[in-house]
């Protein structure tokens, strides 16, 4: 999954190790946690399959002071070439990747993948991050995938409650706890089906204005 959102990542623009860590915070959130030490063995794993290359950035345009005569300023003038020296070694080893056209091809193959780490919810947040990257016709399964899923769940968290009737069952944390994931997975479930409602008719829209420029 950390491959496809890299790819997701890259998808939108050409980005350096550092931002696309942040980038992955921001977009799945801070639960996510990803590390440096995955990040880059997965970065390195892309580059080998040519998915995704480097990009060398360009060399720093530094304009170097011009001595003054005083033992100040040109220390002050020392100072500032180490520093400048020291940001340009920092630039030419900042390497930032961008996916190639197989790395196009991977990322659509990635999110039209139907496995186990669909369902669960880490794995269908990074799926939707970057769902628009899927066939029309993809995303629309893979919303009703995740419907099914959910639909799945309210049945079992019902039958669940149903069944209790273990002193257990009077614990009000445990009983607030079924009754908190009951109302998440309902929730979860409308905006799901909006989802897949909003999906078709973008979909209808489109096959309308095919219709209507063939015509």
């Amino acid at each position: 999954m950390l491959e496809l959102a890299v790819l997701g990542l890259l998808k939108e623009q050409p980005l350096h190790g550092y931002e696309l860590k942040k980038r992955l915070g921001e977009t799945l959130g801070f639960l996510w946690g990803v590390s440096y030490g995955s990040l880059y063995p997965a970065l390195r794993r892309l580059e080998r399959e040519g998915a995704i290359e480097s990009v060398e950035p360009g060399p720093a345009l530094v304009s170097a002071p011009v001595p003054t005569g005083s033992l100040t300023g040109d220390l002050s003038a020392a100072r500032h070439r180490t520093g400048a020296r020291r940001a340009e070694s920092s630039r030419r080893t900042r390497k930032a990747y961008r996916i190639t056209e197989r790395g196009d091809a991977r990322l659509v193959e990635l999110l039209l993948e139907d496995d186990e780490r669909t369902d669960d919810d880490k794995g269908f947040a990074i799926k939707l991050a970057f769902c628009r990257h899927a066939p029309a016709d993809a995303r629309l399964r893979f919303l009703e995938r995740r419907r099914d899923t959910l639909r799945t769940r309210t049945e079992h968290v019902r039958t669940r409650r149903g069944r209790e009737r273990t002193p257990r069952s009077q614990d009000r944390y445990l009983t607030s706890l079924l009754e908190h994931r009951a109302r998440a997975t309902a929730s979860d479930l409308e905006w799901v089906e909006q989802l897949i409602a909003e999906e078709r008719t973008v979909d209808t829209t489109v096959l309308g204005h095919q219709e209507g420029a063939t015509a």
